[in-house]
């Protein structure tokens, strides 16, 4: 693989480490910022709502940009967010600093894909778009948990930082590495991603994945805060949590995959869902018992992300007979309906966190999944019909 397919890894690994490291500094920050947890939370759901916005909307207009000078652009955006965060005197310019990243965040993956396809020879696209958002597993893995470390020894600020001297790194070997005359492919205009919002069958689907993966981070998102004030585990050790909850997503999002290719999207999904809602309820009794909740984290993050691989490739497949014409737009809205989720998945969260308890989101999460559980059915249903209609 070429070295400028590693600098893209890198900057991947770098956006997903500021996306998901959020939730293991809230109780940090809010306490610092002098804010509540709802309102420290909120800083997961316009980051995400950055996400959702930036990757439609913005590839749409920066569609004939240069490929390379666009890349630069986006991290350097990246980085500047970072930097604002670092130096955020006060809650209103942290939330400005964490909406502007996430719209570089939702630019560079929807160009990133193209990108990494364009750098190696036609048999090895699909192993460059793996490595790539390898960069998003590791960051999980070891990114998060590292930057939650930092955080607590250092200061919050610190992490952004770091991070920000990150993509400062990739942006040098973007630089140097990523060649100038990359070929563009041709930009989906808003006019054809809205014509891909009137299908109703995708449109169902962008719910099961908002509302499927936004039922996680009802409580997710105030997962470390749970650990703390309601397992009573000691700040310092939620690091290591967030080490063990990151292999385990990583590991679960890997069977999630083989499970969606052997048995089919639908299946996987019931499957998936229906122990995600379990896990999410067991939560609920488990939590106050530190060894306890510890096994239940472990379990959940296994089935947390194990949804996405299945999502993905069903919305592909329903997009191929659906609109046709545009099945990496479909796929592309995907993407943003994942952070749609999180977005709402947050927000709701948080007003669980204001009006009723913590420990009260893991049972709210879990009947939200089970919902997405029922339109997965629907949509199993759907396929059945249209499949005897046409045989």
């Amino acid at each position: 693989m070429p070295l400028a397919l590693w600098a893209l890894t890198l900057s991947a690994f770098a956006i997903g480490t500021t996306e998901f490291v959020i939730v293991g500094l809230i109780p940090t920050i809010a306490n610092d910022l002098s804010v509540t947890l709802p309102s420290a939370g909120l800083l997961v759901s316009l980051y995400a709502l950055g996400v959702a916005v930036g990757a439609p909307v913005l590839t749409a207009l920066t569609g004939k940009l240069n490929r390379k000078w666009l890349l630069l652009a986006l991290m350097s955006l990246f980085i500047i967010g970072n930097l604002l965060a670092w130096s955020s005197p006060n809650y209103e310019a942290l939330i400005m600093a964490r909406v502007l990243t996430g719209l570089a965040h939702g630019v560079f993956f929807s160009i990133g894909s193209t990108i990494a396809t364009r750098l190696v020879s036609k048999d090895k696209e699909a192993s460059a778009i793996a490595l790539m958002f390898t960069g998003l597993t590791v960051a999980l893995v070891t990114g998060v948990p590292l930057g939650t470390w930092i955080g607590q020894h250092f200061g919050w600020r610190a992490t952004f930082l770091v991070v920000s001297t990150l993509g400062i790194i990739a942006l040098i070997g973007s630089f140097i590495l990523v060649p100038n005359n990359l070929k563009s492919s041709p930009s989906a205009s808003i006019v054809k991603q809205v014509s891909v919002l009137l299908k109703p069958r995708l449109l169902l689907v962008y719910a099961m994945t908002a509302i499927g993966y936004g039922g996680t981070f009802v409580a997710f998102t105030f997962l470390a805060s749970i650990l703390e004030s309601v397992s009573g585990f000691p700040q310092s050790s939620i690091a290591l949590i967030m080490l063990v909850y990151g292999v385990s997503v990583a590991a679960g999002n890997i069977w999630g995959g083989k499970l969606a290719d052997k048995v089919g999207p639908v299946s996987a999904l019931t499957t998936i869902f229906t122990a995600l809602s379990g896990v999410l309820f067991i939560f609920y009794f488990t939590a106050p018992y530190p060894l306890l909740a510890l096994g239940t984290v472990l379990i959940w993050g296994a089935f947390a992300f194990g949804n996405v691989p299945g999502l993905q490739v069903y919305v592909v497949q329903i997009a191929e007979r659906e609109a046709p014409h545009a099945v990496e737009v479909a796929s592309g809205l995907n993407i943003a309906a994942f952070n749609v989720g999180i977005a709402l998945g947050a927000i709701i969260g948080g007003h669980i966190v204001d009006q009723y308890s913590l420990i009260d989101t893991a049972w709210v999460g879990g009947i939200i999944v089970i919902i997405a559980l029922l339109l997965t059915r629907l949509s199993g249903w759907l396929d059945n019909k249209q499949t005897l209609v046409t045989a």
